[in-house]
């Protein structure tokens, strides 16, 4: 879904020169590799789970990651074996959805049945049974250092967030045809839209702003201590 892309086109221009330096392993990328210069590494070159299987530890200046983690058995395993292959003064760089944002209160995700865990940033408590604090996570490696971590929602329509209590449907074919013909009115179809979505999700029908342009996630960036 293009991901890193989507992530690239708000990130500052000096981003690369800062964090993608050097060797780059892109986990889960698939083709939108964050940098072309990256190594990818995705489920036909090994399981992301017990990464360390596959490279010797402190190889990569970089590791990035952009919605893979939630994909993980094991997160807390997982983000460490990522960790394990960061060269010292390296950086870790880990994209997941805000569990807020993505998943609107609705488990096991309602977008995608591949999610394992949710993710969070600066709160206790969650209403998911999965959830892990993204930042905590990253404090707890050894030697890290988290220099900048936020939400992303740039083009996220908060008026369109499925309603707590409610219990969603999946929406039929007929439906999102109507959606897609609505868009297409001239001067008013993009307000038409917003409207007809609106009513759908107060009857019962989630929607998902990601699977256009919308951001629903958090980016944190950790360093590596020099040995």
């Amino acid at each position: 879904m293009r991901e890193a892309s989507k992530t690239n086109l708000i990130r500052d221009p000096s981003f690369s020169a800062h964090y993608l330096q050097g060797q780059v392993l892109d986990i889960g990328a698939g083709t939108d590799l964050v940098c072309p210069w990256a190594q990818s590494f995705d489920v036909e070159d090994g399981d992301a789970n017990y990464i360390t299987r596959y490279f010797q530890n402190d190889v990569f200046d970089t590791v990035h990651s952009s919605h893979s983690l939630e994909h993980m058995e094991n997160p807390v395993q997982a983000l460490k074996g990522w960790w394990a292959l960061v060269k010292p003064e390296g950086y870790l760089i880990v994209v997941v959805p805000d569990e807020d944002l993505y998943e609107q209160g609705i488990w096991p995700s309602f977008f995608s049945n591949e999610h394992r865990s949710t993710f969070r940033l600066g709160s206790n408590t969650s209403w998911s049974p999965v959830s892990f604090d993204l930042q905590k996570l990253c404090e707890a490696l050894p030697g890290a250092q988290v220099v900048s971590v936020q939400k992303q929602s740039l083009g996220y329509n908060p008026d369109l967030m499925f309603p707590k209590g409610l219990q969603p449907k999946r929406i039929k074919q007929p439906l999102k045809t109507w959606v897609s013909l609505i868009k297409r009115v001239p001067f008013v179809g993009a307000k038409l839209k917003d409207e007809f979505l609106k009513s759908l999700i107060k009857h019962g029908y989630p929607y998902d702003q990601t699977q256009k342009d919308a951001l629903a996630q958090i980016e944190i960036i950790v360093k590596k201590a020099a040995n």
